[in-house]
């Protein structure tokens, strides 16, 4: 099997796929990873980042020095 991904749990992603949401064949593959994330609930959103955590950014690498490279 060279070429597959490693780490995918393949027969488990198609009984889901094809079992649990009752895809058709042909419309579990041609999902993308994401699509299938989504569909399974297990996509992770990021929060935006509020102003703590820019304030934290900006500690942490602070711009030291002004020149004519800067925008």
């Amino acid at each position: 099997m060279s070429g597959c991904a490693k780490g995918l749990d393949w027969p488990a992603l198609m009984g889901v796929g094809l079992h649990g949401l009752g895809l058709a064949p042909a419309v579990f593959w041609a999902l993308t990873p994401v699509e299938l994330q989504m569909m399974l609930g297990t996509l992770q959103q990021k929060k935006p980042m509020l102003s703590d955590g820019l304030a934290a950014l900006m500690a942490a690498y602070p711009d030291t020095e002004q020149g004519a490279k800067d925008g």
